[in-house]
């Protein structure tokens, strides 16, 4: 589903942050990655999604290159089989949280149907019709988890998905995302500092200078 192949990456001012980075996942495959801050984790997930494009190297997606994909190729692969859930949600504010949750589905062309289930399953049934300025910072990322997971996607990626929830509300939804990643055969990719959230995963990987290696047990990243 997903490999990694000799990827570079260097922040503007020229510190490099990823050098020769080569992991590969398949589907139905979920990983947490740990490490420390300024490592490179978020950046690592905008390079898969092709938000961001690496100095070298490939990042290949069920056999095809990011790199190789005009812009329109790209936005409909991340449109139709991608879920990314980002720290800063960009929930649209002049959408009701309903809409926002229903917008993968309406520009892949599929009924809405799933968003009243996905609301429930993370706990808004309630606020579908309330617009994002009305909700807090934690029901907001539950809505940007709803709007990643509703469409069925077959590559989820999220960037510390629950920084903004209490213990168990964080619980729920981590469950939540094991239990959408299995059920639809994607790959999963967890970016977070907390070793509960990662103890979901399958396996936890530990993204250090020299790359991504399995994290130790009792080893603290």
């Amino acid at each position: 589903m997903l490999e990694l192949m000799n990827v570079n990456k260097a922040y503007a001012e020229g510190r490099k942050v990823l050098t020769g980075l080569s992991y590969k996942l398949e589907a139905g495959e979920y990983v947490a990655i740990m490490g420390e801050s300024g490592v490179g984790k978020s950046t690592l997930l905008n390079l898969i999604a092709g938000l961001d494009t690496p100095d070298s190297g490939e990042i290949m997606i069920n056999g095809v290159a990011i790199s190789s994909l005009d812009d329109d190729a790209a936005t409909q692969l991340r449109r139709e089989q991608f879920g990314f859930i980002f720290q800063a949600f960009h929930v649209l504010p002049h959408l009701t949280v309903a809409q926002n949750v229903a917008l993968p589905l309406l520009l892949n062309g599929v009924a809405t149907e799933r968003v009243a289930q996905m609301l429930r399953d993370v706990g808004l049934h309630d606020r579908g019709h309330h617009f994002p300025r009305q909700l807090s910072g934690g029901e907001l990322q539950r809505v940007a988890i709803a709007r990643a997971l509703v469409h069925w996607p077959k590559l989820v990626l999220a960037d510390e998905p629950t920084g903004n929830l209490d213990p168990d509300t964080a619980h729920e939804i981590l469950q939540l995302m094991r239990t959408e990643i299995k059920a639809n055969g994607a790959t999963g990719i967890l970016v977070t500092h907390s070793h509960a959230a990662a103890a979901t995963a399958d396996r936890v990987l530990n993204l250090t200078k020299d790359g991504l290696h399995p994290a130790k047990p009792g080893e603290r990243v």
